[in-house]
């Protein structure tokens, strides 16, 4: 990296002016924005449009969104979206068929061009930071990778938003992560607000994130922002609502099949599909075939499918897992267990949605220590 600085300090206005020299390099802005009474990842096109004042509320099954006193801007939770929303779409036609005109009955195909807008993601949240690299080893870096996800990828700057307030439903330190970004972003910003001000503490992570940087006032970082900005992220290190238990999970899940715990579990899921989701890093598709009435033009479309859905495992003769106990059982057990076989780490990055947005509200920490409890009994 040739970057003059490695750390600034921007103030709020400054990071006004961050997203106007976004917008004015022609990128497409996505960020949190308050709509629908949620903190949702929506395009921007000013910094008016952040959630300024706002935070929120977790617990299982439950996500309130509340006004704060200090106007702080990332003070809030994930949201029920991820940036998986924009790289890895839930729909992207990938090829058209037509009968030529000359009636003769051959048939031209066009392959689809996936639009690839140059994407700046303000304000990622460490895990899913963390999510975006997974999602790079499952879709570019396999023997067969999305050329969608790849050309939108490769265009994207990534503004990462330390966490200083972690929710009820957050747990990414006992997955191997933590409040404090990891290497990857472009900028990456740390807010602070006291006596002195609200402001934010930035890090350059790249030769474009420099060059953003050069483009908007800042000033050097002393060390009194610098020290609060450090502190604010390592206390909230030790204030993670939840926690999985500090035991080998791939051992534990792939040792478990056969665990009374799921069918307590199947008892409650409803397996509707919210947790695949809301997740950031499952990434299953479908293909799916849609025509005109004359039969003369047909698409191919690539969807989001879940492993909750029957369809998903379905041959000959019906689906492989028809039951909930058997499709809950297969999305933690990847989630947790099999992907290291896969992809060489964990599918979870502690995010917690898959618990706020469950409407029944089941508890993947929950679980996974139930299935601790389980195995311990019966050694």
């Amino acid at each position: 990296m040739t970057a003059a600085v490695d750390t600034a300090v921007l103030d709020r206005d400054g990071l006004g002016s961050l997203v106007d020299a976004l917008v004015g390099d022609g990128r497409t802005v996505v960020g949190p924005t308050v709509r629908d009474g949620a903190v949702v990842l929506a395009e921007l096109a000013s910094a008016d449009e952040l959630p300024y004042g706002w935070g929120v509320e977790l617990d299982a099954g439950r996500y309130w969104l509340v006004p704060r006193d200090d106007g702080a801007v990332f003070a809030h939770s994930a949201g029920p979206q991820s940036w998986k929303s924009y790289l890895h779409p839930a729909r992207e036609r990938l090829w058209s068929a037509d009968r030529t005109p000359e009636g003769d009955g051959d048939v031209s195909f066009e392959r689809h061009t996936p639009d690839a807008p140059a994407y700046a993601f303000l304000g990622v949240r460490p895990c899913d930071l963390r999510a975006i690299a997974i999602q790079d080893r499952v879709l570019t870096s396999g023997r067969y990778s999305d050329d969608g996800y790849g050309a939108r990828r490769r265009g994207a700057l990534l503004i990462a938003a330390e966490c200083t307030e972690p929710g009820a439903t957050c747990f990414c330190v006992s997955t191997g992560g933590g409040p404090a970004a990891d290497p990857g972003y472009d900028l990456a910003l740390t807010e602070v607000i006291d006596d002195d001000g609200h402001r934010f503490f930035v890090r350059v992570g790249s030769e474009e994130g420099a060059r953003l940087l050069d483009q908007v006032p800042h000033r050097d970082a002393d060390t009194v922002t610098e020290a609060v900005a450090r502190a604010s992220v390592d206390s909230a290190r030790d204030r993670m609502g939840r926690a999985l238990p500090p035991v080998d999970l791939r051992t534990l899940l792939g040792g478990s099949l056969d665990a009374d715990r799921w069918d307590d579990v199947a008892q409650r899921c409803l397996t509707c599909g919210n947790c695949t989701l809301v997740c950031p890093t499952c990434f299953c598709t479908t293909t799916e075939e849609v025509t005109d009435l004359t039969g003369d033009h047909t698409e191919r479309w690539q969807r989001w499918d879940s492993c909750f859905d029957l369809d998903f495992s379905f041959l000959h003769e019906g689906p492989v897992r028809p039951s909930a106990r058997s499709r809950y059982r297969q999305w933690l057990t990847h989630k947790l267990s099999t992907w290291h076989d896969q992809f060489d780490s964990s599918g979870c990055v502690g995010c917690g949605r898959c618990i706020a947005w469950c409407p029944v509200g089941i508890d993947i920490t929950e679980e996974v220590a139930a299935l601790h409890a389980e195995s311990e009994t019966e050694a």
